[in-house]
């Protein structure tokens, strides 16, 4: 038997009040990962409630023969259920979402004149605006593209299902991966590493100003400035 075989079966015997509580503390690790891109007005308590919520939900329905371990597919639930709730509250006003469609736009304006990513000051020249401004609009996009980005396969952590895929999501999956990658190797090396640091080694902004030698909100400007990039290179993907 593998180490493999004995984790699932080791959690396969345990039942969902026990999982539950051995993964209490996935939920405010989750819950607090998001903050660190939210405003004020989501409160922690609010996420971790639909966090536990989820993980009701994975415990009770977790199959180790999937071939996920419960952490992950855990992990999926939660911030899913966490995700649904802050859809809910819909506290992102008007103003902007109309001033993430103009990055968007100008974005994809300047990439098609000049063949490579903009820059800051290229970006809110285009927009007709001070850099200062064009930060501030980074700064209160923080949360808008949390939809759009954290639910991709290949940026936190996403990409087992709760239910086995057919053949044709298979593709799509392998198609949409592809062209994340192809995207992603297209961002500024800064914004790269950002992601990186992020998504897969899990640090928070913080963290990662002090690995970049920034503040933790010019990280803040450039992790936004990525995912808006990203989401004018796949417009046909999140449509």
């Amino acid at each position: 038997m593998t180490a493999a075989d004995g984790i699932n079966a080791y959690t396969e015997n345990r039942t969902p009040e026990t999982l539950v509580r051995e993964y209490a503390t996935l939920v405010k690790r989750i819950a607090h990962h998001l903050m660190s891109r939210l405003p004020s007005s989501v409160q922690p308590d609010d996420l971790i409630q639909s966090g536990m919520i989820g993980l009701l939900e994975a415990a009770s329905k977790y199959d180790p023969t999937k071939g996920a371990s419960f952490e992950t597919y855990a992990g999926i639930r939660i911030r899913g259920s966490m995700l649904d709730e802050i859809r809910k509250g819909d506290w992102i006003p008007r103003s902007v979402h109309r001033n993430v469609r103009g990055v968007t736009a100008a974005m994809q304006n300047l990439e098609k004149q000049l063949g490579r990513g903009a820059t800051d000051r290229e970006v809110a020249d285009e927009m007709g605006v001070s850099l200062s401004e064009y930060f501030s609009i980074l700064k209160d996009s923080m949360g808008s593209k949390l939809f759009s980005f954290d639910e991709m396969p290949l940026l936190g952590g996403q990409g087992i299902e709760s239910k086995q895929p057919g053949p044709l999501d298979q593709v799509q999956k392998s198609l949409f991966q592809r062209s994340l990658a192809l995207a992603i190797g297209d961002l500024p090396e800064r914004e790269q590493l950002v992601l990186s640091l992020y998504y897969d080694d899990e640090l928070n902004l913080k963290e990662i100003g002090q690995v970049l030698g920034v503040s933790e909100s010019r990280v803040s400007q450039i992790h936004t400035q990525a995912t808006l990039r990203l989401r004018s290179k796949l417009k046909s993907w999140t449509k």
